[in-house]
């Protein structure tokens, strides 16, 4: 089964995130491969750059990263694969990755060609409304020769211009509904992303506070007024806890503590607050 790679596209959320998913051509009995997926994340504080590839590849599935150009975390049809035998797979990962970087190169001159495609048509149209002027003025010359029918074309010629009139606005109106039915879209996908990180973050907050109970930090969920936790330490209560919690907290909640990371739980506000480092 020959599987074309990946189309790609760039998506920039905090540190540079890019996600690249494109469906795989029929094969010649014209069944429907799988996707393929292609993840590339950059992290600024540490300097690296973390690869995570999926794919389906001669009918095996793989799934690794690359931490700095080096492997890691191999699955080949959802089983890990242990270090000492990614040699075994040396060849097949380096067709996949020379295969992400033809498609990227061919990405780009897809997108060379398509802008000048569109400014031809930029062209195109240009000439297409010069064309149109001279039309009228042809029209106009036309109508002064009639000396008879000259009211009845004049009538006429009003009637064509509010008709162009109406031509234009309704197309206006169309661009402006197409704009809008975007927009709605973009507004539907945001929502989702932000109901998904929500919930996300929700389902972290109930395990942070499973954890303060089970450490035995707070005796129960209720007595738990505010946590704060960043890259440099932890608040319970207003509280800071030792260095060993900290240590332990910062590693499994790493997302929270690479920011400013705040939950409070006191009258009628009980939420989770989070923001850059820099704000």
């Amino acid at each position: 089964m020959k599987t074309k790679f990946l189309k790609y596209g760039v998506l920039s959320i905090a540190a540079m995130v890019s996600v690249i998913a494109v469906k795989a051509q029929q094969t010649a009995d014209n069944q429907q491969e799988r996707y393929n997926n292609y993840d590339v994340v950059k992290k600024d504080a540490a300097g690296r750059v973390k690869e995570t590839v999926h794919t389906f590849y001669k009918d095996h599935e793989y799934k690794f990263e690359l931490v700095n150009g080096k492997i890691n975390n191999l699955y080949v049809d959802e089983e890990k694969i242990a270090a000492d035998k990614y040699t075994e797979y040396a060849d097949v990962i380096n067709r996949i990755k020379e295969q992400i970087r033809l498609d990227k190169i061919q990405a780009k001159k897809d997108q060379q060609q398509a802008m000048k495609d569109q400014a031809q048509a930029r062209l195109d149209q240009q000439q297409a409304l010069k064309d149109q002027s001279q039309a009228k003025i042809e029209q106009a010359d036309a109508l002064k020769d009639q000396a008879q029918a000259r009211l009845d074309q004049e009538q006429a010629e009003k009637d064509r211009v509010q008709a162009l009139k109406d031509q234009e606005q309704a197309v206006r109106d169309q661009a402006q509904a197409k704009l809008d039915q975007e927009q709605a879209v973009k507004d539907q996908e945001q929502a989702k992303l932000d109901q998904k990180q929500a919930e996300e973050d929700q389902r972290l907050m109930k395990e942070m506070i499973s954890d303060l109970v089970k450490d035995g930090i707070v005796p129960d969920e209720k007595s738990l007024v505010s946590v704060t936790l960043n890259s440099t330490e932890m608040t319970v209560n207003d509280k800071k806890q030792p260095d060993d919690v900290f240590a332990r907290y910062k590693e499994k909640y790493s997302r929270w503590a690479s920011g400013n990371f705040s939950y409070g739980n006191e009258g009628n506000f009980r939420g989770v607050h989070m923001s850059r480092r820099d704000e």
